[in-house]
């Protein structure tokens, strides 16, 4: 698959609104969207498909998989790396795409919300969401589930104090905390 080619000439700071207060000083940032004209073809493996991008050499993980390929379901929220909705899997393990430059991940298998789903059954983790109602306004819902199929991945039947501190670099604004750790309890008795 060949992204559409765009060039960023620009080296400014631009607003960027947040949805909700991400931060408690300031209900916007200004954010660096690119840091030189330099533009580089990339070849990313993400969702298990090759895809050829050409993006400045220090775009973060996040831009290229929104804007440059079009997999929204990795979110915006702080871009500081502090609130977890542009959380995806690097390698089976969650980390924060908007900090990662994606020039940095060449060869390396990324996994996003939209490849939990496969042949129109969703990921356990997902199911689990849905039948606790583990999200309210649904920002951060993607974000909290690949942290949460992380942490699955690495432990399969995690206690509580294990969820809470694995959960804990997530930030749910609306304040389903206790439903969605009981989410991730589900999923684990589920997957046995």
């Amino acid at each position: 698959m060949v992204a559409n080619k765009k060039r960023i000439r620009y080296n400014k700071l631009v607003d960027v609104p947040l949805l909700g207060n991400c931060c408690p000083s300031h209900h916007h940032r200004r954010a660096i969207i690119a840091l030189t004209n330099e533009v580089m073809p990339l070849v990313l493996t993400i969702n298990g498909a090759d895809h050829k991008v050409d993006a400045p050499a220090d775009q973060k993980l996040l831009y290229v998989l929104r804007d440059y390929l079009g997999l929204t379901g990795t979110k915006y929220g702080c871009g500081e790396g502090l609130c977890g909705a542009c959380t995806v899997l690097l390698e089976g393990k969650p980390i924060r795409s908007c900090l990662v430059p994606a020039a940095s991940l060449s060869g390396k298998k990324i996994t996003t919300i939209e490849d939990l789903e496969q042949n129109g059954h969703l990921h356990t983790v997902q199911e689990a969401f849905l039948k606790e109602e583990a999200f309210q306004c649904g920002y951060c819902t993607s974000g909290m589930i690949m942290s949460a199929v992380g942490l699955l991945r690495e432990t399969a039947q995690p206690n509580d104090k294990q969820i809470i501190s694995y959960m804990d670099g997530n930030v749910c604004r609306c304040g389903t905390q206790p439903r969605i750790v009981e989410a991730v309890r589900w999923a684990a008795r589920q997957n046995g």
